[in-house]
């Protein structure tokens, strides 16, 4: 399936590699500045204390905006995991109907997770809320990148729930399953 907003989904898989490579950064630091301490000691110096406030915390952050950022990207790329020992053995005029009905009801449990991920959202903003921890982070920040992951695979659904639609009520016979992407109909 080609799909119109993959250059979006693609800036939303690129938001998830920069979180994970500042986690790799961070932990990085971390570890070198501990070294650097131990081996200050074992030649007789003071320790140096060179640590990473709330490492743990912010690694948790970026780590939800690296998942969620990369819904979007991993679906349009058939990387989530699927079952289709079923599927696979119906033929195409029935397979499609089903895969609509799952499409469907992703798109809605997706649907509802962003909604409320955006009442969440607005609470924090509006109470200024902040994380309990040796840096007090924003927690709209965190949440925000949530949102934008949410929406980017509501998103990356609704277009295949529609391309899905259309073959599905116009030829549904010429539905397969692409080697590339388990999910995508052919346009």
């Amino acid at each position: 399936m080609r799909y119109r907003l993959r250059p979006l989904y693609t800036l939303g898989g690129y938001g998830s590699a920069v979180c994970l490579c500042l986690i790799c950064a961070m932990i990085t630091a971390q570890i070198c500045g501990r070294l650097l301490d131990v081996l200050v000691i074992a030649l007789g110096g003071d320790s140096l204390g060179l640590s990473i406030p709330g490492l743990a915390e912010v690694s948790g952050f970026l780590l939800v905006g690296a998942s969620f950022l990369g819904l979007a990207y991993t679906f349009v790329h058939g990387g989530h995991i699927r079952v289709t020992l079923v599927t696979g053995q119906l033929p195409p005029r029935i397979r499609v109907f089903v895969e609509l009905w799952c499409l469907t009801v992703a798109l809605a449990l997706c649907a509802y997770l962003g909604w409320y991920t955006w009442v969440l959202l607005a609470d924090s903003i509006a109470f200024g809320q902040v994380s309990y921890g040796m840096v007090p982070v924003p927690l709209w920040i965190p949440q925000g990148a949530m949102l934008l992951g949410i929406a980017l695979f509501c998103l990356a659904l609704a277009e295949a729930w529609l391309a899905t639609c259309v073959i599905a009520f116009t030829r549904p016979g010429a539905f397969r399953v692409d080697d590339d992407a388990a999910h995508s109909p052919e346009p």
